[in-house]
């Protein structure tokens, strides 16, 4: 395997829409870097709270996930830029952009450091030759403060690997229940 460089990752991966990394001054960076692509969090957010909508709590079952676990909040709809995730807690979102991996092509996201050193930490499981889709972001504050993350701004990066052969099953080929998700999707077990 090797690691997609910057005109690679323009020739091959489908990204809409796609950006060059240019400075943004006051902004955290995104667009097409050297050996990736910097994504931006989209304006939809879900945060996650410990309270049922009843009173008492609620529990994180990925077998069955509810809704009621997030308050959603869009950032268009509140007029601000951001969103605050509370102490300790999450939230998840989607990326602007939306991708079409090949078949010979692997991505993993690693979070932008400008978070990381805020303590604010960013997962995504691999993107699978032939996923295609925008990408569900979890953003977690591991810190004991309120955590502002800033809507249509960089939040993570998304490093391509080419294998040297196609890969015998592809996401596409095993119909994957995330295939062609068109933002901010729940956990679900089919």
């Amino acid at each position: 395997m090797s690691v997609l460089c910057d005109t690679q990752i323009r020739e091959l991966i489908l990204i809409e829409p796609f950006e060059e990394n240019v400075k943004r001054p006051g902004r955290v960076s995104y667009g097409v870097s050297s050996y990736g692509y910097d994504v931006r969090v989209g304006p939809v957010f879900k945060v996650f709270t410990n309270v049922a909508p009843h009173g008492g709590q609620t529990m994180v079952d990925p077998k069955a996930f509810s809704e009621a676990s997030f308050i959603t909040i869009d950032t268009r709809a509140t007029g601000r830029d951001h969103v605050i995730i509370p102490p300790n807690s999450f939230a998840l979102a989607e990326t602007v952009e939306w991708f079409a991996i090949p078949r010979d092509v692997l991505a993993i996201c690693v979070g932008k450091s400008t978070y990381a050193r805020c303590g604010i930490i960013v997962n995504v499981t691999p993107l699978e030759p032939e996923w295609r889709g925008k990408v569900t972001l979890e953003i977690s504050n591991t810190t004991p403060l309120p955590a502002k993350i800033y809507a249509d701004e960089g939040i993570a990066q998304m490093i391509f690997l080419k294998a040297d052969r196609v890969c015998a099953v592809s996401y596409a080929d095993k119909g994957g229940k995330y295939q062609n998700q068109p933002g901010l999707t729940l956990p679900k077990v089919d």
